[in-house]
């Protein structure tokens, strides 16, 4: 089967057995969660979602992304501002999904 879940503001389309990198889950490793928020289960579109379809995931992991730097500055100005940024993401392994 496959879907589409949202979550975290963004969508992601899955099969069973899919690795997932998602935005940061509060929840622990090996633990498994339930997206409810399933934009299409098997060809099956829902208007926003589909009623009583769920998508059953396993957190791998935890982790950071790879580093970007932040450049600012102000032509003429002698203003220079570098930053850097690692958005945390969550590794997961979609299990079942069910409609």
């Amino acid at each position: 089967m496959k879907a589409i879940i949202e979550t975290g503001g963004k969508q992601y389309y899955c099969e069973e057995g899919t690795i997932l990198y998602v935005e940061k889950l509060d929840k622990e490793a090996g633990s498994e969660v339930v997206f409810d928020n399933v934009l299409m289960a098997n060809g099956v579109v829902g208007r926003p979602y589909v009623k009583g379809a769920k998508v059953v995931a396993t957190i791998v992991k935890h982790g950071k992304n790879k580093k970007i730097k932040v450049f600012k500055y102000n032509a003429k100005k002698k203003f220079r501002k570098t930053q850097g940024h690692r958005q945390p993401y969550t590794k997961i392994e979609i299990k079942k999904i069910s409609c």
